[in-house]
């Protein structure tokens, strides 16, 4: 299945797993760090970031949506900061608060893609998802 991103949204995500990967490295007190796992996987969706992506396993579907979903509370915490330290009509403020919409979005059409493609492994299989469904059973394109 292809995830479909258009260019402000690439942008969003990509700054945003900057802010994620980069308040490890800080590691100021303000910053809230992801989980080691999520840091990983939001360094594997890095590169990915360049257009639409294809989505061939509902366990890839999790990683992505994983990584999405660290980069959104990254930038929902810097957003609060930023509303908070320098007001809402702060340029910084309303680009953070834009790079949270935009990212948010894909979360909610990978939540929506992760549904389906629950729902078809049920079908095939006749059970809900497993760890092993979720990496076997494939989605083309």
């Amino acid at each position: 299945m292809i995830l479909h991103c258009n260019f402000e949204e690439l942008r969003a995500l990509a700054s945003g797993a900057e802010m994620v990967l980069g308040a490890t490295v800080a590691a100021s007190g303000s910053a809230v760090a992801a989980p080691a796992e999520a840091m990983a996987l939001v360094e594997l969706l890095r590169p990915r970031l360049t257009g639409d992506m294809s989505l061939t396993s509902l366990a890839e579907q999790q990683q992505v949506r994983t990584a999405v979903f660290a980069i959104c509370e990254e930038l929902r915490v810097q957003l609060d900061e930023r509303i908070i330290q320098l007001s809402p009509g702060d340029e910084q403020a309303i680009n953070t608060y834009f790079d949270y919409a935009h990212s948010r979005v894909v979360l909610d059409r990978l939540d929506r893609m992760g549904s389906e493609m629950s729902a078809i492994v049920e079908l095939i299989t006749g059970a809900g998802p497993t760890e092993r469904t979720a990496h076997s059973v494939t989605f083309p394109d």
